[in-house]
């Protein structure tokens, strides 16, 4: 049990010899460097555009900034392990400071930004985000330079329901798929056998399904096991305590919703509106998070999610204020990781490939032994 519990804070390899062995020994990249930079914006482009086709979202501006006192940055996590970058604006000396934080994601601020913008029930916003998350092991696919599509769309009280996440995760997908093929049409040398493509299909699974596949397991070990039988799946109820006695990950109590009951075919109570997409990466022979998503919390789901994360001190906030007092509308999003969905399509080894971020000398040395380009 120790191992589940270790286990839970989010995904990470966690020392540099195990990395070194699980970095490809076989590895050449199918792109130039060159080529790699033209082909990130080939798929960046259309997954924008047809993110904001499928979903009816608008590209708009997004803080990579934040006043402390709004509550709006991303805690990742409701253990409180990973903390943002924080520092002091001493304006108008000192008179009229601000303390601020560097965000970790956009994932509040998006619900504000809904009412800013007037959406309606049907329509939302989509978010070119950068953060820094300082807390992160660095390692083949998780950096302190974060880049994703936050992306944010109003719904009505109906739709809070497993059956409609299922429709939007599928039209994400959708997207995906239809980046694959346009980035493999500018450059076939994608199309490779020794990495497989996506499957057309994705497949659907709550976590609870899951640790009774595998009970003794530990959750990255059951993402890898149910990966090599569906090699993309959609993990559902991520934050609810399972039958083991822990959540399948950690969550933040106060944005995607998994206390909310839901039912499984055959009528038996799970919980749970959000989840993760994760793929097989044939490259790193790797499970591979594309995305974390989810119906957010409501004015009932959020007292009882901070209720039992012990944080009920929150409500005094403004966003949380505002969904209490049903100020903020009912919501569904979520956030792609940019970097790490160029670094699947194009059948890259590390995130460093990609990405313009920094990296310690151990690793950038144990890349270039291994013929990965890792961007200075």
């Amino acid at each position: 049990m120790t191992d589940k519990r270790a286990d839970l804070a989010g995904p990470g390899i966690g020392n540099y010899d195990d990395l070194e062995k699980i970095l490809p020994a076989d590895y050449h990249s199918l792109l130039s460097p060159r080529e790699t930079q033209k082909a990130i914006f080939e798929v960046k482009g259309y997954i924008e555009d047809h993110l904001c086709k499928e979903l009816h979202l608008m590209m708009v501006q997004v803080p990579l900034i934040v006043d402390i006192e709004s509550g709006v940055n991303d805690l990742l996590d409701r253990d409180g392990s990973r903390t943002p970058v924080q520092f002091h604006i001493s304006n108008d000396y000192d008179k009229h400071p601000i303390d601020a934080q560097v965000v970790q994601a956009a994932t509040k601020w998006k619900r504000i930004a809904l009412k800013q913008f007037s959406m309606k029930p049907g329509e939302g916003i989509c978010t070119d985000m950068r953060a820094v998350r300082k807390d992160y092991f660095l390692d083949h696919d998780h950096s302190c330079y974060v880049d994703q599509w936050d992306w944010e769309r109003v719904i009505k009280p109906n739709q809070r329901n497993v059956r409609f996440l299922k429709e939007v995760v599928g039209k994400i997908w959708k997207v995906f798929k239809g980046a694959e093929r346009h980035v493999q049409k500018v450059y076939p040398k994608l199309k490779n056998r020794k990495y497989p493509n996506l499957p057309e299909e994705l497949t659907f699974l709550h976590a609870e399904e899951i640790l009774e596949m595998y009970p003794d397991l530990p959750r990255k070990a059951r993402e890898t096991e149910i990966l090599q039988k569906y090699p993309a799946v959609f993990i559902i109820g991520i934050g609810w305590p399972l039958k083991d006695g822990y959540p399948h990950e950690n969550r933040a109590a106060d944005y995607d919703d998994w206390v909310t009951e839901t039912s499984s075919k055959g009528g038996r109570t799970l919980h749970g509106l959000n989840g993760d997409i994760l793929v097989w990466n044939p490259v790193t022979r790797r499970r591979h998070e594309l995305t974390s998503m989810g119906i957010r919390v409501n004015a009932e789901t959020l007292r009882l999610q901070l209720e039992m994360a012990g944080q009920s001190h929150f409500l005094n906030q403004p966003y949380h204020h505002g969904i209490v007092t049903n100020e903020l509308p009912l919501s569904v999003g979520g956030g792609i990781g940019q970097s790490r969905t160029y670094m699947l399509l194009l059948k890259k080894a590390h995130l460093g490939e990609v990405s313009v971020t920094v990296w310690p000398k151990i690793l950038k040395e144990m890349c270039a032994k291994k013929k990965i380009f890792v961007l200075d």
